[in-house]
């Protein structure tokens, strides 16, 4: 069943790739639970494909790191890219895209959590496997504000763009 408005963030983890070491995060993937990250906080995560995939990499990640600083000023507290890749590769994609410090790179690398919220998408008759549909989301202490799908192929709901005239 796909997510839908009121519905809460189902359990489960992502994957990040840290670059500074800090208290509590070491050098590398670290493991996330949803719930802990999602506490108390406002949310714009947004999924995608696949990291350098053309229409994610041209428009997809550059509208939420453009926009960074306006979505901020409505009162988010962060910005999550989800895409079924491993931590190392959303961290390197994250660096060339120039979303250190504006845009987490969520990996969920065997799409677990892409499932829980039943935004699958098959691609294996291309050779990609499972992944993630094109959506974006507003959460606000866990909840779903605010739901954005693309119909398939398509990129005209999901960028920061929509999300800011959504959430101003």
């Amino acid at each position: 069943m796909t997510i839908k408005v009121g519905d809460k963030l189902p359990d489960g983890q992502l994957h990040e790739f840290i670059e500074v070491e800090t208290a509590g995060c070491s050098l590398g993937p670290n493991t996330f639970q949803v719930a802990d990250l999602a506490k108390g906080k406002k949310i714009v995560i947004f999924g995608l494909p696949g990291a350098y995939t053309p229409t994610c990499s041209a428009q997809h990640v550059p509208s939420y790191v453009r926009h960074h600083d306006a979505l901020k000023a409505t009162g988010v507290d962060e910005i999550w890219c989800l895409a079924v890749n491993d931590a190392f590769v959303m961290g390197a994609w994250g660096r060339e895209q120039g979303a250190t410090g504006k845009v987490r790179m969520m990996a969920d690398g065997s799409a677990d959590y892409t499932k829980k919220l039943g935004l699958e998408l098959d691609l294996t008759a291309r050779g990609m496997g499972v992944r993630c549909q094109r959506f974006s989301m507003l959460v606000d202490n866990g909840v779903v504000k605010k739901l954005n799908i693309e119909a398939p192929g398509k990129y005209e709901v999901s960028g920061a763009e929509t999300m800011l005239k959504q959430h101003a």
